[in-house]
């Protein structure tokens, strides 16, 4: 529930190591905003908006934050943001780079404090997300992963006090894939049809980004989704599953998925590791 303003000096988006490190900073610190209301607030005020998604003071402190520190670390670049969206506030994003965020992913398993709910920044360039950040306030973890245009790339975790540790996807194991699926949409006719193509070894559930983020880490393999998502929330963990060598496929055709659709709207995918 800060009232500062906060200031970063402009980094070259091209140089991925510095923009991490200034994400990771920034994610970190609008987590501290939204741990504020957790932590202090006993019964969250809980509206809803036009779509009928839960909203809390805590997503719009949190958004307030991320918006003042990308204008100020990165000036001319446009921002989509989950809640200045829902208010009407639309860039213009046809310059191919812009910033995608969702101050609070998993607000309603913030509201039910089960503790999977994420902060999300990702710079999208060209359709394509090349620096993402997803940190999860409550569990005081944080993945981080970029993609440069030679082709290199680096994906990281890292947990309070301690030095973030590489990561990479891994390929599907010969005993079987361990499918995580979302706590909320997590079953249905087209994922049953869908994992039928596939020796499962085990199926968990998880909420908010932290589904992408697993993946990453190698602790999962497959993360099917036939439920509506947004571009903000996708585009970070999607962006750190890239770094780590994994993809994100549309379901229907097989195609990478791209940003900056018309209407920011996400057809079904397919996130998976190695191979």
């Amino acid at each position: 529930m800060s009232d500062a303003s906060p200031e970063f000096a402009t980094v070259d988006p091209g140089d991925r190591a510095a923009l991490l490190a200034v994400l990771c900073l920034i994610a970190e610190r609008a987590g501290k905003e939204i741990l504020a209301y957790y932590v202090e607030e006993e019964n969250i005020e809980v509206r809803h908006k036009s779509d009928d998604s839960p909203v809390t003071d805590a997503d719009q402190a949190a958004e307030d934050f991320i918006l003042a520190a990308l204008r100020s670390l990165t000036p001319g670049i446009p921002i989509v943001a989950e809640e200045a969206m829902s208010a009407g506030d639309e860039p213009d994003v046809s310059g191919g780079r812009f910033w995608l965020v969702d101050p609070l992913d998993g607000t309603k398993e913030f509201i039910s404090r089960n503790g999977e709910f994420t902060v999300n920044i990702a710079l999208i360039e060209n359709g394509r997300p090349v620096a993402g950040v997803v940190h999860a306030p409550a569990l005081a973890m944080t993945w981080a992963g970029a993609s440069a245009e030679d082709g290199t790339a680096s994906a990281s975790f890292s947990e309070t006090d301690r030095p973030p540790m590489a990561i990479e996807a891994r390929a599907i194991p010969k005993d079987g894939a361990t499918v995580i699926a979302s706590r909320r949409h997590g079953s249905g006719p087209e994922l049953d049809e869908f994992l039928a193509g596939y020796t499962v070894k085990d199926q968990v559930s998880a909420g908010s980004s932290l589904k992408f983020c697993l993946v990453a880490n190698a602790k999962a393999d497959l993360y099917p989704r036939f439920g509506r998502t947004m571009e903000w929330d996708t585009a970070a963990g999607h962006a750190v599953l890239l770094a780590a060598g994994g993809q994100v496929m549309r379901a229907d055709d097989g195609t990478p998925l791209t940003y900056g659709k018309p209407g920011f709207e996400n057809p079904h995918f397919i996130a998976k590791g190695r191979g």
